[in-house]
């Protein structure tokens, strides 16, 4: 395929288009196809040029992330899903709240040409056109709609609502196909005729091409930023290979220790249970050992746990962190439904607590700032955790902290699951979930302070009563037992973080975790003056009394002295 691409500002100052594609080598080519995507603005918005690069650049970067077992098309709606909720919580945050025609806002419109097929995703009135044979055809509809006096506005776009309704349709590829995507600021000033002879005029050159497109928009009159791609396909792959472009994959079986499977060694099963088997296995090309996670084959028919299964991989793709477990990259198609990461050779924390029972505050301290850093970069991607317990967090060899298995993790955007559902282990998660209220990244740090609590003392903050206070009174009823050992070394304000950092109502916690874990290191004033009140707040009944008597015998002295 070739491809030519030219946008300009036209008039305006600012250009608040965005374009961009990823033509990606073979096997990636042929694994996830190649994506032209662009992102218009909405003049009404002096920051929408931040929302279409956004959109365009997490397009670019987060498709390619995506489980080789997803559809195409499934794979770019989650995708645009995370986007569209992520810009929209910017609006809701900030002062367009009320005003989102002003706010982060965009359209969006790609291309995917994956093996035989081509993709379209749209969003909004940028316009994708499809040339073959001499016809020209456009692919995409127009999300406007008009008022009494002919006045358009978007009814769709990404940012303005936290759901989104997302178009697509596939078609197959021909040689000499040509697509072109582009902007309303050059749309509307084209029709089919011109778009036929301006093609003839700079076939040899696409950019050129593009370029061409553009100016006849702003000799027309074109008073809108204005951006063109051009892509014609020359030639198509005719291997009918297993992964076609919507074509589920089966469940694997269950694997023995020396099977070649998929294009792995397994060694041994790890775990097994109802709901999955985990292997350790070694890639016959690379020589590296990996863990494959697969699902329990009857669960083959419960898609919304097979869903979290492909989504587990996709986060650890998204995320970039020595704290956050890693997904190895394999250029090569998957047959069956499974996930891989990568191997730690060490040991769980819940195996460290067996093998260190009585572990020093030092110790404690630097497994919880590893754990919070990986926590941190989660939720800078608007991730959620949602199960961590010492069973998903491992210690390699060199005293690295890795969080694992984000079975249960939640993208923000991403609704296919019921979110008052407790997908987490109840002694460690937060209470709000318990009540289906909405969760946010201080769930994450409940959790994180149960772990600090449990590795400090073996118990749990409120015993087995928070998991079972399901209603706001019951919470509002839970007595927090201090961490405070005769047998252990810990400090009275150290007892004061954890219980702040794990109050039953969300908002009366720390609100970041940064702040947590300086004053698991630090002193806080605050709770130092607690522990150490003033005499008027230790007993304000004794304090008036003896100011009163104070107050009493200074008066009977004053009126005795005339008597002297």
């Amino acid at each position: 395929m070739r491809l030519g691409q030219y946008s300009s500002a036209g008039c305006k100052e600012i250009n608040q288009d965005s374009f961009g594609a990823v033509i990606p080598e073979s096997p990636d080519l042929e694994l996830k196809g190649a994506v032209i995507a662009l992102s218009d603005g909405v003049s009404s918005s002096q920051v929408s040029q931040i929302a279409s690069e956004t959109a365009v650049k997490s397009f670019l970067s987060d498709y390619y992330y995506t489980s080789g077992a997803w559809s195409v098309s499934h794979a770019a709606k989650q995708v645009l899903t995370s986007t569209n909720a992520w810009l929209y919580a910017q609006n809701q945050q900030g002062p367009y709240q009320y005003d989102v025609e002003k706010g982060y806002v965009c359209t969006f419109s790609a291309l995917i040409l994956k093996k035989q097929h081509a993709h379209i995703v749209h969003v909004g009135d940028s316009r994708i056109y499809h040339l073959r044979g001499g016809k020209v055809t456009v692919l995409t509809r127009d999300h406007r709609l008009y008022d009494e006096q002919k006045t358009s506005y978007l009814s769709r776009a990404l940012g303005a609502g936290g759901q989104i309704n997302i178009d697509h349709h596939h078609l197959a590829l021909e040689e000499n196909d040509i697509f072109i995507l582009m902007t309303d600021g050059v749309s509307d000033y084209l029709n089919a005729t011109l778009i036929q002879q301006l093609l003839d005029s700079h076939s040899d050159n696409l950019t050129h091409c593009a370029n061409a497109f553009v100016q006849h928009a702003l000799d027309s009159g074109s008073d809108d930023n204005l951006t063109v791609q051009v892509v014609v396909v020359d030639s198509v792959d005719d291997n009918d290979q297993h992964v076609l472009f919507d074509q589920p994959l089966p469940i694997p079986p269950i694997l023995d220790i020396n099977q070649e499977f998929d294009g792995y060694k397994i060694i041994r099963n790890i775990h097994s249970s109802s709901r999955s088997h985990v292997y350790l296995a070694v890639d016959l090309t690379t020589k590296q050992q990996i863990i494959i996670k697969t699902p329990s084959i009857e669960l083959s028919h419960d898609d919304i746990y097979l869903e979290r299964l492909m989504m587990e991989e996709w986060v650890a793709k998204r995320i970039h962190n020595p704290h956050v477990i890693e997904v190895p990259a394999i250029n090569r198609p998957r047959h069956y439904w499974y996930t891989i990461s990568k191997f730690i050779q060490g040991q769980t924390l819940a195996q460290w607590l067996l093998d260190h029972p009585q572990p020093s505050l030092s110790q404690i301290r630097d497994i919880v700032q590893q754990v919070a850093k990986g926590l941190m970069a989660l939720h800078r991607s608007d991730i959620l955790h949602q199960d961590l317990r010492p069973e998903n967090i491992m210690i390699d060899e060199t005293g690295t902290v890795t969080i694992i298995d984000l079975g249960a993790a939640r993208v923000a955007g991403i609704t296919e699951f019921e979110d008052d559902q407790v997908l987490g282990t109840a002694m460690f998660t937060a209470p709000e979930y318990f009540i289906g209220a909405g969760a946010n990244e201080n769930a994450d740090l409940y959790s994180l302070a149960v772990l600090t609590y449990y590795m400090l003392s073996g118990r749990y903050p409120y015993g087995l009563s928070a998991a079972k206070a399901r209603t706001l009174s019951a919470q509002h009823k839970l007595q927090y037992q201090t961490v405070v050992d005769p047998k252990r070394d810990i400090p009275l304000w150290l007892d004061a973080t954890l219980k702040k950092a794990l109050h039953p109502n969300p908002t009366k916690r720390y609100q970041v975790l940064s702040e947590f874990i300086y004053d698991l290191h630090h002193p806080n004033p605050v709770f130092l003056r607690n522990l150490n009140p003033p005499w008027i707040e230790k007993n304000p009944l004794k304090f008036w009394q003896g100011l009163c008597l104070l107050l009493a015998i200074l008066l009977l002295i004053s009126l005795l002295k005339p008597f002297n």
